[in-house]
């Protein structure tokens, strides 16, 4: 993949629930404490969701976009330092085990590419959204289906009305190597809709059997999210 300047940087965090605890701690310290600090360093449209359906254990997402990894690393020393973000974080750092609901964080990064440099902050009647990871086999598929995307899928994406939040190569995680994005939709009739448009599509009938994208990409993870209702996205 080729280097560029306007590239962003996506952190997803991904936290995994225990049963039966209530989450009201985490929550809190994501809507009063966490976000608003970000919000004072200029990180905007921090989106914050649960999976949709009753799928265990329970999961809340969390997505930073950074403008480089540079300025997540600044971020991060910054929110030591801020001390209205101390004072409100004050009840989640010092919660003691059993108080905190969540067994494990996973986080991973995402650098965006040149065909979707940046985050698009979606409509705001929003109430679903779709989280898709392609897997490829080696760097070089993915390179090639990320290419697929800058040179034409997006394209596609937009005529069909598949909405695009963020679309990136991962630099970090346990599914690599890989690209991940994040659609959005009003509601599933419009997810059914855009999808049922994407594969009769002239173009990506044209380029889904060119040599050039053979084996590109060989497994996809898709989960359905829904905005927490302190989520800016």
């Amino acid at each position: 993949m080729s280097t560029f300047s306007q590239s962003e940087i996506y952190e997803l965090r991904v936290y995994e629930m225990e049963f039966f605890k209530p989450a009201n701690v985490l929550h809190d310290y994501f809507q009063k404490a966490l976000i608003p600090a970000l919000n004072r360093q200029g990180i905007h449209n921090v989106g914050a969701f649960e999976e949709l359906g009753e799928a265990l254990p329970k999961k809340i997402y969390l997505l930073i976009s950074y403008p480089s990894m540079q300025a997540h690393q600044k971020t991060a020393d910054q929110l030591e330092k801020d001390t209205q973000y101390i004072s409100d974080a004050a009840s989640y750092m010092t919660a003691t085990p059993d108080q905190i609901p969540f067994k494990r964080i996973e986080s991973t990064f995402i650098r965006s590419t040149k065909g979707f440099p940046s985050l698009v902050k979606p409509a705001e009647d929003s109430e679903v959204f779709e989280l898709r990871i392609y897997e490829s086999s080696h760097e070089d598929a993915l390179r090639r289906k990320v290419k697929m995307f800058n040179d034409s899928e997006f394209e596609i994406f937009e005529d069909v009305g598949l909405n695009t939040v963020f679309f990136g190569a991962n630099i970090s995680g346990d599914q690599m190597p890989c690209l991940t994005y994040l659609l959005a939709f009003k509601d599933m009739e419009e997810h059914k809709m855009a999808w049922s448009k994407f594969g009769p599509h002239p173009e990506w009938q044209r380029i889904v059997n060119l040599k050039e994208y053979e084996n590109a990409m060989n497994s996809i993870t898709r989960v359905f999210l829904k905005p927490l209702d302190y989520s800016q996205l």
